[in-house]
């Protein structure tokens, strides 16, 4: 029997990456055919990746899967999934389909699917992440379990790459820890407490802190106009000034553009970085190493030519130097077993 006093669930947001599919496939599976919520997924993919995820999903299960076009209305019974390199986000029960800063190293990136959620839909949302790498998503549901929606997370010894689920559940607040097979008769177990509900127009949910937070940082001309803590670091994207949100547990930073990251993603970005300008002095030494040799080669002033053959002999072992650095460094993040 259906409990009144308990609001309706029908919007559920699903994130994912490395892994992941397949966990999708067997949640979608589970769901019947006149399923009373909508589902909205975002799998992270390479930007020039074509995706055939909507054609997996509607194989799967008997729920339609598309891609969105932007604006299209929210309804009930449909799977929507983001396109490669355009965020999904929800505005006012419709759908957004957009391409904003990169979050998190990525676009779709989960994060803004599911605080957009939150913001327009409140209780009626349920967040699921399931199988991938580092920690997109995380912050994205605790926005939605503040907001008192859902929060699931698939049992990380079930999930192909455990990093993401075990980030989410880092942060607490979640309500539901369990394998992939048992996910979608959750789903269908919470959206039937209250379903023959319509889908109404959102209510406001008040707290637009977030929103507030990406519109100043993106116009601010200076530290003191941006909401949060201007951090020491910058923005590997653009190498602006990072802001610094803390949101309980969680710690995110956001630029004025938007790129935003959590620790772990700011941390990988950086390493990136680092290994970018290593490759780059190495090869600015060898090509010095190169010039200095040709140079005494063609020099007829014995001395010169020595002095020339001297500084191209260190340019070459400085060279050396780092590539040994950038593959020793390789080899120790080279999985093992």
């Amino acid at each position: 029997m259906k409990d009144n006093l308990l609001p309706a669930s029908d919007i559920i947001v699903v994130g994912g990456s490395a892994g992941a599919v397949e966990g999708f496939q067997t949640l979608v599976r589970h769901l019947p055919a006149d399923f009373q919520a909508a589902i909205f997924i975002v799998l992270h993919l390479p930007v020039d990746f074509p995706s055939m995820l909507p054609k997996i999903l509607s194989r799967a299960g008997p729920l339609p899967a598309v891609h969105p076009l932007d604006g299209e209305p929210v309804r009930h019974g449909r799977i929507y999934v983001a396109p490669p390199d355009r965020h999904l986000t929800l505005q006012d029960g419709v759908v957004r389909v957009t391409r904003g800063p990169r979050e998190n190293r990525h676009r779709p990136a989960i994060d803004p699917l599911f605080r957009s959620a939150a913001r327009v839909f409140g209780q009626r949302v349920i967040g699921v992440i399931m199988s991938g790498q580092l920690d997109d998503g995380a912050a994205g549901l605790h926005a939605i379990r503040s907001r008192g929606g859902i929060a699931i997370v698939q049992d990380p010894d079930d999930a192909a790459s455990r990093d993401m689920p075990q980030s989410a559940l880092e942060y607490g607040n979640v309500d539901h820890v369990l394998p992939a097979a048992e996910i979608g008769p959750l789903l269908v177990e919470l959206v039937n407490r209250c379903a023959g509900e319509t889908m109404g127009k959102p209510k406001s949910n008040g707290d637009r802190t977030e929103d507030r937070s990406v519109e100043q940082n993106r116009s601010a001309s200076s530290p003191e106009d941006s909401v949060g803590t201007p951090s020491t670091f910058s923005c590997p994207e653009c190498h602006g000034v990072l802001w610094q949100v803390k949101e309980g547990e969680v710690t995110r930073f956001r630029c004025r553009v938007g790129h935003a990251f959590t620790m772990a993603s700011l941390g990988g970005e950086q390493d990136q970085a680092v290994e970018n300008a290593l490759w780059v002095a190495m090869r600015a030494l060898d090509e010095k190493a190169a010039l200095n040799k040709r140079l005494a080669d063609s020099s007829s002033d014995i001395r010169m030519a020595a002095r020339l053959r001297e500084q191209a002999e260190d340019d070459h072992a400085n060279a050396n130097l780092i590539r040994n650095l950038i593959f020793a460094e390789n080899k120790e993040l080279k999985p093992t077993g």
